[in-house]
């Protein structure tokens, strides 16, 4: 059979004319001899997907133990505030979703980094005298976590690192990771309220570093950090010339007993991304609503980071456009009423389990002053029978039917973490499960039998 001839008016040097020989019939081509062996189907996930792990799902999938099938479970584990119906977000928010659906206006699609009046309302809503905000410096996200990602990938290359709390929110590695950025961990102190170990933080720093992860108010650990504090991460960043990524999704879910603090009021020196929505202040998670606010005074961002961010944006074409409709009325019609009672009951629910656990002969609860989480310390040396914190909320699950999530989960072994937006009765009769299944394994550790005795 005569070769296909394709002619080429190519002016470079590639060759005028490229034979390609085409076997209709089925016999070996040039191209097939040039392979030098028969076509195979060879599909392989990407790198990219390789390197993608969640260590949530990976410890929780590897606990094949199944619950006392005599008592009703009580999930402590799951950060999602809606799952028991006890908290629902306020009727003006739900009215501002069916008043958007109902409009008609917001069924195509949108800017991809959100409509301008959306945005303009995030930014009205955040701006104060020292962190001024204009509709351009917010970029609207389908939730907290494609703000933290997209933060990520404007900031860092593949080979260099970034800092993040230990313990802290699994997340992070798992974005980080999966684009070939290396995690350092630095660690947040539970003897001082969970504040950062300063001197360990900047010792981590090298010419490699892009962005320090700061995590405030904190998942897992529910502590929110002082102004003091604060100024002192800053000033770390400012030395190090270290751009900050603020994760503040918990911002204003803070106790009667503290103060949030955004980080960009404090500092005009220190560029910073702050992520932000509606999931858990507003109670909608699902609602996939998020925000990057940049804060950039003194021009370190440029128009680079922003254009970055926006082109990154491109890739999913924004967030769900009846969210962003209902945005406006979201903002301005939610109560405060709503905002005081949702805190009421965490800090009750927080003082109740806290209160219950610090009790417990073996237990060492951090008390929390924010977000949804308390951080519980197992004495390990009292209960010989368990390997570590997995092994301890494995068998807690299997005999009292209370899941918890290790800590191990969040990089800090021998803790477990609480979500305490269970409803009360739910937390009374958990607390008082984990302190049966303390009392029945608790171990008088060496040489302190007379304070056992007591």
């Amino acid at each position: 059979m005569d070769p296909y001839v394709i002619q080429m008016h190519s002016k470079g040097n590639l060759p005028s004319v490229l034979d390609v020989h085409v076997n209709v019939a089925g016999k070996s081509s040039m191209l097939g001899k040039m392979k030098g062996k028969k076509a195979r189907w060879s599909v392989r996930p990407s790198e990219m997907s390789n390197k993608t792990f969640n260590p949530i799902r990976a410890i929780v999938d590897s606990m094949k133990v199944q619950p006392n099938p005599n008592k009703t479970t009580i999930a402590l584990s799951i950060g999602d505030p809606t799952v028991f119906g006890n908290l629902p977000t306020d009727p003006e928010v739900t009215q501002a979703m069916k008043d958007a659906l109902d409009s008609g206006k917001y069924n195509g699609y949108a800017p991809s980094v959100g409509y301008l009046s959306s945005r303009e309302e995030v930014a009205s809503y955040y701006h104060c005298p020292e962190a001024p905000l204009e509709a351009k410096d917010v970029i609207l996200t389908s939730g907290c976590s494609q703000a933290i990602a997209l933060c990520l990938a404007v900031l860092v290359n593949p080979g260099q690192n970034i800092l993040v709390p230990r313990p802290g929110f699994s997340l992070y590695r798992t974005l980080a990771e999966s684009m070939g950025i290396e995690v350092k961990l630095y660690n947040l102190l539970p003897e001082k309220s969970w504040g950062i170990d300063l001197k360990q933080l900047e010792s981590l720093i090298d010419e490699k570093t892009a962005c320090l992860v700061v995590n405030n108010p904190s998942n897992p650990c529910g502590s929110v950090f002082s102004r003091s504090h604060l100024r002192k991460i800053l000033a770390v960043a400012a030395r190090q010339c270290v751009p900050i990524l603020a994760d503040e999704i918990y911002g204003d879910m803070v106790f009667s007993n503290s103060k949030f603090e955004p980080l960009a009021t404090l500092s005009s020196n220190v560029p910073i991304l702050s992520c932000g929505g509606l999931a858990k202040r507003w109670l909608v998670p699902g609602w996939r609503l998020g925000w990057i606010l940049i804060h950039d005074r003194r021009d370190i961002f440029g128009n680079e980071i922003r254009d970055g961010l926006v082109k990154l944006s491109q890739r999913i074409l924004g967030p769900c456009t009846l969210v962003q409709g209902a945005l406006k009325s979201i903002l301005r019609r939610t109560p405060q009423e709503f905002y005081h009672n949702t805190l009421s009951f965490l800090k009750s629910n927080a003082d109740l389990c806290y209160g219950a656990l610090a009790a417990i002969p073996g237990l060492r609860p951090i008390r929390p002053s924010g977000a949804m989480y308390l951080m519980v310390g197992i004495e390990m040396e009292h209960f010989p029978e368990f390997e570590n914190d997995v092994a301890f909320t494995e068998q807690l699950f299997a005999e009292q039917s209370v899941q918890c999530l290790p800590a191990t989960c969040f990089e800090y072994p021998n803790f477990f973490r609480v979500v305490i937006t269970v409803p009360e009765v739910m937390m009374l009769e958990a607390c008082s499960r984990i302190q049966e299944f303390c009392e029945q394994h608790y171990h008088c550790a060496e040489g302190s039998q007379e304070e056992c005795d007591k």
